[in-house]
Order: structure tokens, then C-alpha cells, then sequence
């Protein structure tokens, strides 16, 4: 059997599935739903088999999973391509060595689309704006998301860039890291124990604890330093997100340990405090990410070089 469909067929069958509906779908692609609904059909039809599931047509049938996987893996790679020429465009050029310099030279055209973890999103834009400034012409599009959520988009080709806190253990994914990734100890300014020089984490076992969610990267670091320490703190709490623990934690309601990225305002701004245990802060690293069967082309490339190169400038922040 001859499969007879063209990249905008994809395109479209990829944005329905990503946006969970065909009027949803319709809205981003700029067009009618029944359209929508038309060249679905249309490309049912040409592939002899269904995609989603009826009457809702909210699910994927088999064939559509399978037709989803490679559609984004073409799709990813259609980008690469496209990134690539757009480099070259305007430059007269065929492709050889001194065109990649004039391109490069000119600035880069293109999408650049980077994925990042919660506690990224702190310092990315800053990162993105200093290659937008060398750039003007590259567009920027920041997704910030769960760990579990930018790794799962990345392997679904759905992203070709990435920022997160831990090196990935997925073999499809190739991490390289870029910049450290401080942690800290913070209290509420009036706490008792601020302004204690030295403190042991055994001083921390009657207070009053702050945790992030099960499954966060920043409580999976605090239980294995916990477990180095071979101590128990008293979990007085537990939140989702940095934004809602520095809530708590300027309110008095116990001390966290959090990604010093988180609060830089607060701690300038004198509504919270680092205490001063001995060991912090801890570290991890700030790792790029990306897919190890796609070679990054064009602005992707370029934006991967410059966080390689400059991304831990960007990334400072205070720790003590």
C-alpha cells in the first residue's frame, strides 16, 4: 500500500492530538472546525484506516498512536531542515562552509522553543532575551512544566530543547551540563535560629518543615541529603510549588529547603532568610537536554552553543 500524505496533513493531525480536541485544534491552526474535521477525514481516508476513535474521536485508535509517533518524529526533523536552509537563506549560498558563516553572521531565523522545569523559569527568560538580543529574528516560545512533563515532551518530539535540574536516566536523552544549581535552607527573618553561625542539620530536627510535593526534583535532593545526614525532620507541611512555600515560609509556618533560584526577590527585599548550616548550599547541576537521534541545526544549534558557553552567567544567582 502507497501512504499518500504531505507534512501539513501531519501537522494537523499532530495539533489535534497535542490539543485534546478538534475546536481547540481549529482555533491554533486558524481555521474551521469542520474543516479540521474534513481533513482528518480526508486522511483517514488516503491511509485506508481510522485515527480516533469513535463517536468522540477524543482517543487515538491504534493506528493513530502509531501514526502520532512517526508524524512527530518527521515533523521534528522537517524543523531541523527547515532551520537549517533558513540559515542559508538570503546568503546566495549552497551549503558550504563559508555560507554557514555568513548565515550565522547575519543571525539566525527560525523558532527557537525550549522546554523548562519550574524552577528554571526563574532565570530562562534572561537566557533567552541575551540570544534574542544577538538574534532579533529568532522567535521565542517558552514551555515551563512538570520534570516528568518536559522529559516526556522531548521524547515525544514535541520539544527539541530542554532545561532541567537532574540528568535524565531515559538512554534516548543526552544531558550536558551547564551551570550549578544551588539549594538553600530558608526561614521566615525572625526565626530563632537566623543569624546562628554554624548550625548542624541535627539543630533542624525539631523544626517545623516545609516539603515540595512527592516526586519533585527538590524533594527527591532534601530526602537524599536527609539520608546522608542519617536524620529525620518533622514534616510540618507539604505544598506544591516554590511560589506557594514562600508563602508559607514568610508567613512563619516552619523553614523549607528550596532552589536558591526562587528567592532572590524575597531574600533582597528582606521577607525571608538563609540559615547558615554547615554543607550549604548544596548543589546539582543545570543540565541542557535534548534527543540523542536528532541532530540540532540552525538556531537550535546556535541557542545549545550559547547556553553551553554563557548559560551559567545567566543562571547565577545568590546562595549565602
Amino acid at each position: 500500500m502507497s501512504i499518500h500524505f504531505n507534512l501539513r496533513h501531519l501537522h494537523l493531525f499532530e495539533t489535534v492530538v497535542a490539543s485534546g480536541s478538534f475546536s481547540r485544534a481549529a482555533e491554533t491552526l486558524g481555521m474551521s472546525q469542520p474543516a479540521v474535521s474534513m481533513q482528518i477525514r480526508q486522511l483517514e481516508t488516503d491511509l485506508d484506516t481510522t485515527l480516533f476513535e469513535r463517536p468522540q474521536r477524543q482517543r487515538l485508535t491504534a493506528a493513530g498512536q502509531e501514526l502520532l509517533q512517526h508524524a512527530r518524529i518527521l515533523l521534528a526533523q522537517a524543523r531541523v531542515a527547515d532551520e537549517a536552509l533558513d540559515a542559508l537563506r538570503g546568503t546566495g549560498g549552497t551549503g558550504g562552509a563559508g555560507d554557514e558563516a555568513a548565515g550565522a553572521a547575519r543571525g539566525f531565523r527560525g523558532l527557537l522553543h525550549l522546554g523548562v522545569v519550574s524552577t528554571a523559569h526563574y532565570f530562562a527568560p534572561r537566557l533567552m532575551h541575551a540570544f534574542h538580543q544577538r538574534h532579533p529574528d529568532v522567535r521565542l516560545k517558552l514551555t515551563v512544566a512538570k520534570r516528568s512533563e518536559v522529559l516526556a515532551m522531548l521524547n515525544e518530539h514535541r520539544l527539541d530543547l530542554a532545561i532541567s535540574g537532574y540528568p535524565p536516566s531515559e538512554a534516548d536523552l543526552e544531558a550536558t551540563s551547564f551551570a550549578r544549581h544551588p539549594h538553600c535552607i530558608v526561614a521566615h527573618p525572625s526565626h530563632p535560629l537566623v543569624g546562628r553561625r554554624g548550625l548542624d542539620w541535627a539543630d533542624l530536627r525539631d523544626e517545623h518543615f516545609i516539603f515540595r510535593e512527592a516526586g519533585s526534583a527538590t524533594r527527591q535532593f532534601l530526602e537524599h541529603l536527609l539520608q546522608q545526614q542519617s536524620i529525620q525532620v518533622r514534616a510540618g507541611l507539604e505544598l506544591a510549588g516554590n511560589e506557594t512555600i514562600k508563602q508559607a515560609v514568610m508567613c512563619g509556618m516552619g523553614i523549607s529547603f528550596l532552589s536558591a533560584h526562587t528567592f532572590q526577590v524575597e531574600l533582597e527585599a528582606g521577607r525571608m532568610a538563609l540559615l547558615d548550616v554547615r554543607g550549604m548550599p548544596k548543589h546539582i547541576d543545570w543540565c541542557f537536554v535534548q534527543r540523542r537521534d536528532t541532530q540540532l541545526g540552525g538556531v537550535n544549534a546556535a541557542f545549545r552553543q550559547f547556553v553551553i558557553d554563557e548559560g551559567a552567567l545567566y543562571a547565577a544567582c545568590r546562595s549565602t
